[in-house]
């Protein structure tokens, strides 16, 4: 993961098209934003929900495939 001076990270897969998803750790939780807009909006999610999405995620119950 690459991080910026202020805390934003994305993933080192992304691409270097600016077509990603950034985030940063806070108290209580996690931030998520879209890596091409900057000032735009901002999704707050609580630690225990981000666990639950990411468990979620690795266990494959988002697989479109």
């Amino acid at each position: 993961m690459k991080e910026n001076q202020s805390g934003w990270f994305k993933s080192s897969y992304s691409g270097q098209n600016g077509d990603c998803v950034e985030a940063r750790h806070r108290a209580g939780g996690l931030d998520v934003r879209d890596s091409k807009d900057f000032g735009g909006p901002v999704l707050a999610v609580a630690a225990p929900h981000w666990a639950a999405f990411t468990s979620a995620v690795r266990e494959g119950a988002f697989d479109i495939r």
